[in-house]
């Protein structure tokens, strides 16, 4: 919960909006402040100020213990100019906070944490449980001293600036290992212990084995991403409050999927009583990977729990970007994290150069021209393979004529693949326009290079006849010139020569230019690559100077 405190009018106007806004995250503090401030710091994770920073320094300070626990405070001025992170950048999570709260009020985040202003993700930022000499490391990679990274589990780590050798280390690994002082250790969820218990049996017995497996067999606690069991167990209480207290979700499986699990260690005992040879072993094996710990009794007589731990191997994670049709402000949030969280980037070149500022340092390109496409969705793919995390850039939305198609032909289930939508060209296009596609409408490419025109033809004659809006990619080139005029001259036998044409070329983009013409007047020689041409229905009109497709037709009916 963030808690909400103002002390003037401007500042509970400001307030106001962040609680309109995040109506499920924020509860409204009032009172006096400082019975407000010591109140909101005790019960909520986050806490936003409407007040003077020097006022919320002495306010919190007799209240910060430590930065592992302390809320993160965002102070917010007056004039709502700046939101300023100001205590807990990381662990409390200020830092986001400041930039959410800017965008939604309109002011500049200011975040001075070391590792945010340089670009450099902090340590303990991750995601992953930390050990070790963060401050230490931290400084170093700051300073650009070496620091070498040993990436044991090949989890997928955003950008770091890292070397093959180094005074300072990372080592990333789920095994019970000494550090140096200048070590930091990060702990990916690779673990999964598989689970079995007699009925009743008490949850420290539950824990005790389980604890004292991966301790014995060099593994943390601490890399454990979850635990399995068989369905049958799933409400066994010393099962449940084990997966409480670790902190990780508890997955059951039938028996049925169980018993096709083959493992080194079947007895006839889990057999009898829930249907399956194993329980331990075959539930913390069925997802794959290595059987680390083999099924283990408890200590106890008699023994009541059983376990087995097996190491999943990391999975490289590939996210398919849109860009959207090039203005900075209409690229998604979404996207500009999934750009800062990569460690390689592959992309077309000119798309690389409108994002590159965004990257951040260590990030490893890979571009190319045009014509590459299945050359950079094969090189994405790959990459996410090793173990990398991995974003592949296209314009407008990932999915609409770009790389998500090849990029998923590639793809098999060993790696995580995530979209990221964006402002395609036709919608970018159709804001500048007024609102062609208020109906239904359709996108056709004109670009015979991969599907042979007699297709395209076919599509078009469908939408004309059918009486659908239609946006036109790819239109003309100068390879490519007569495609267009015989797609326009297929719409006239369906449409009035007066049917509004919109043409957009580099929309959102610095050299933007629109017009608005007829399907008779049209001249397909001023339309190029870079254009976006739409064509309305029977119902489209010209209404003071817009393009205005009705979601309905009763209204125009009407007014006849």
């Amino acid at each position: 919960m963030i808690g909400l405190i103002s002390a003037t009018a401007a500042g509970a106007a400001a307030r106001d909006r962040l609680a309109a806004a995040w109506p499920d995250r924020t509860r409204v503090y009032d009172g006096p402040v400082g019975d407000a401030v010591r109140r909101a710091f005790a019960e909520c994770e986050q806490l936003v100020c409407f007040l003077a920073t020097g006022a919320v320094v002495r306010l919190i300070a007799p209240l910060l213990g430590d930065k592992a626990s302390d809320p993160g405070v965002v102070c917010v001025d007056e004039g709502g100019r700046f939101a300023v992170s100001l205590v807990g950048g990381h662990g409390g999570g200020a830092n986001e906070l400041a930039r959410e709260a800017g965008e939604l009020l309109g002011a500049e985040p200011v975040v001075t944490t070391a590792t945010d202003a340089v670009g450099v993700p902090g340590l303990d930022t991750l995601g992953l449980p930390v050990e070790g000499a963060v401050a230490a490391v931290s400084r170093a990679l700051l300073d650009g001293e070496p620091v070498a990274l040993h990436n044991e589990s090949l989890w997928p780590l955003p950008p770091l600036p890292v070397a093959a050798e180094g005074a300072y280390g990372i080592r990333v690994t789920d095994r019970l290992v000494e550090l140096s002082e200048r070590e930091v250790l990060l702990r990916p969820p690779t673990l999964v212990v598989g689970v079995g218990a007699s009925k009743g049996a008490p949850v420290e017995e539950v824990l005790d084995l389980i604890e004292d497996s991966l301790r014995e067999a060099g593994l943390s606690l601490k890399s454990v991403a979850e635990l399995a069991t068989v369905d049958a167990k799933a409400q066994e209480p010393g099962i449940v409050a084990a997966a409480e207290r670790l902190g990780v979700p508890l997955v059951a499986y039938s028996a049925e999927e169980l018993a096709a699990v083959e493992v080194p260690n079947p007895s006839d005992a889990p057999l009898a009583a829930v249907g399956t040879p194993s329980v331990a072993e075959a539930a913390a094996l069925i997802g794959g990977g290595e059987l680390l710990v083999p099924k283990r009794k408890s200590a106890a007589r008699p023994a009541m729990a059983t376990c087995a731990a097996v190491r999943r191997p990391a999975r490289g994670r590939l996210a398919v970007v849109g860009l959207g049709p090039g203005a900075r402000d209409l690229l998604t949030p979404r996207a500009k994290a999934e750009l800062r969280r990569a460690s390689v980037l592959v992309g077309l070149d000119q798309y690389v150069d409108q994002i590159r500022d965004l990257l951040r340092p260590g990030t490893r390109i890979l571009e190319s021209g045009l014509g590459a496409e299945e050359e950079r969705a094969r090189t994405a793919v790959a990459e996410a393979r090793k173990g990398r995390a991995v974003a592949l850039i296209g314009s407008g939305d990932a999915g609409v004529y770009a790389m998500a198609s090849p990029a998923l032909a590639e793809a098999s289930d060993d790696i995580d693949v995530i979209g990221v939508p964006g402002v395609t060209a036709a919608l970018a296009a159709a804001a500048i326009l007024g609102a062609p596609l208020g109906h239904d409408h359709v996108s056709i490419s004109l670009s015979d290079l991969h599907t042979p025109w007699e297709v395209i033809e076919r599509r078009v004659r469908a939408a004309a006849e059918a009486d659908i809006v239609v946006t036109f990619y790819n239109p003309r080139s100068r390879g490519r010139d007569w495609q267009l005029p015989k797609a326009l001259a297929i719409l006239a036998e369906h449409r009035e020569p007066a049917t509004p044409v919109g043409v957009v070329r580099n929309a959102s983009r610095p050299d933007e230019s629109a017009r608005l013409t007829t399907l008779a007047a049209l001249d397909p020689a001023t339309v190029d690559m870079m254009t976006v041409v739409t064509v309305g229905n029977t119902a489209t009109r010209d209404i003071a100077g817009r393009m205005v497709t009705p979601r309905g037709y009763r209204w125009q009916e009407g007014a006849k």
